[in-house]
């Protein structure tokens, strides 16, 4: 029986092996790996080219309540075109609940939102915004039967961040549920201090938003919930880590034998916050939180995605238009940056920029990358080995990368829902050509050839961390 598909001619890569082989596809899963694998419906020739595990983007924002009359740029059609054509076949969104709304019901909005309209496959983690008896008590334990595995706290935003409490009540929730906990580490007391000090001042510009977000405000953080993680013996993401000082509580943690996974993105390895400083405003595109910081501190990252400080390199897509009355430009945020919204475009540009900046230029080899950027996060997040690797029996999502590839970054080249990139202009070497999601060639030498709606929502088993 021909198969449906065979990926001919390539050098594959796994998180712990590079070698030539041809892949084989049948109903959606991969079936065979070897040389001379027969006939096929349909082949593709990627001689000359590297064959990666589709990427996983474990934090992106899509179509999120905002606020205040701000929208997000991206819905689930928009975002997870983007997505594909960055080389990913699966994203993570957040699900935020309304105020007193149940968790249960938001998930359903969510759902709502994304069937039929998404290009790469979908789960979700859970915003716990409030910790009443019944979330914790009963929506918590009966979602991670389900498959919603992951839930998300915030130390920092007024209205959405939770007391040491409350952080501690939801860890133990989760914990005794199997699941794991992602914290967003930024002290908000701090935060607003800094920032009011600055609004006295006069000092309302972009770049005002990361002088009042100090690393020392997300070191203590970091540290704190670190605390909290170990007295409730619960699995943590340390989310979006930016510098050097909070690398360093992630790795005390380990040494403890906390259980616990780090983040990076590729803001805090290419944007420094003098992007924040241009006169005319425009730094309000560079706004996100925790902001960019230093050349030291983009090393020091490099140096935790070398030394395994950090297990994932997501985007933290979270897009905004930025001359809009509802994206960056809205009417307080043309007066101050407390009122820009917080986040940035980068779901389409995270692999590119990690493929030429840490394998392109020597920094990571390409099992590394394939580790950062799909086996870790389908580990961490409960999806392997179904999702994040090439073998016999996952699902066939799979990238053809051209390593020689040499491209500018033109939003206008991009897919998102916002009118601009961080990296506009940004040269990389290495480019993701096509993309096939479960068996499907959704892209082929750059071009779209798949449908909106074949991606799904997949349910998640427990996390495997530690």
């Amino acid at each position: 029986m021909a198969f449906d598909l065979i990926i001919r001619g390539g050098t594959l890569a796994t998180a712990a092996d590079v070698y030539k082989a041809d892949i084989a596809i049948r109903n959606g899963q991969i079936v065979q790996i070897g040389m001379d694998l027969g006939e096929a419906k349909r082949v593709i020739d990627a001689s000359g080219k590297y064959v990666l595990p589709g990427g996983i983007d474990s934090h992106v924002h899509i179509a999120q309540p905002s606020g205040d009359g701000i929208q997000m740029a991206d819905d689930f059609a928009s975002g997870t075109l983007s997505a594909l054509f960055g080389g990913n076949t699966m994203v993570l969104p957040f699900c935020l609940p309304a105020k007193g709304q149940s968790l249960r019901a938001a998930l359903q909005d969510y759902h709502n939102l994304a069937e039929g309209a998404c290009y790469t496959d979908v789960s979700f983690h859970v915003i716990i915004p409030d910790t009443t008896d019944q979330i914790l008590g009963q929506e918590i334990p009966a979602l991670v039967a389900d498959g919603y595995t992951s839930f998300k706290v915030f130390m920092t935003y007024e209205g959405l961040r939770l007391n040491d409490a409350q952080i501690l009540a939801t860890m133990d929730a989760a914990q005794g549920a199997g699941a794991l906990v992602m914290v967003h580490c930024e002290n908000e007391d701090v935060i607003r201090f800094l920032a009011d000090r600055a609004e006295r001042n006069g000092d309302l510009v972009p770049a005002a938003h990361a002088r009042t977000r100090p690393v020392s405000a997300e070191r203590e953080a970091t540290h704190r919930a670190m605390a909290l993680a170990d007295v409730a013996d619960v699995p943590v993401v340390i989310v979006h880590v930016s510098n050097r000082e909070a690398m360093e509580e992630i790795s005390r943690a380990r040494a403890r034998g906390s259980r616990v996974v780090g983040e990076t993105c590729p803001q805090y390895l290419v944007l420094t916050a003098d992007d924040l400083e241009a006169m005319d405003w425009s730094g309000a595109k560079f706004v996100c939180s925790p902001p960019p910081r230093t050349t030291a501190d983009q090393e020091a990252c490099w140096e935790g995605i070398r030394t395994g400080v950090f297990d994932l390199v997501s985007s933290d897509h979270c897009p905004f238009v930025y001359d809009d009355p509802k994206g960056k430009l809205n009417p307080k945020g043309r007066t101050s940056f407390r009122h820009v919204p917080n986040g940035i475009p980068g779901v389409e540009t995270r692999l590119p920029i990690l493929f030429s900046e840490g394998v392109s230029k020597g920094r990571i080899d390409l099992c590394r990358f394939v580790a950062l950027t799909a086996t870790n996060q389908a580990k961490t997040y409960g999806l392997y080995p179904r999702k994040g690797t090439i073998a016999i029996g996952s699902d066939a999502d799979l990238t053809v990368w051209d390593p020689e590839a040499e491209r500018i970054i033109r939003h206008a080249d991009l897919h998102d829902g916002s009118d601009y990139s961080p990296y506009e202009g940004f040269a990389v070497t290495g480019w993701p050509v096509t993309v096939v999601l479960r068996g499907k060639v959704m892209v082929e030498d750059g071009q779209l050839c798949g449908t909106q709606g074949a991606g799904a929502y997949v349910s998640r088993g427990l996390p495997k961390i530690g």
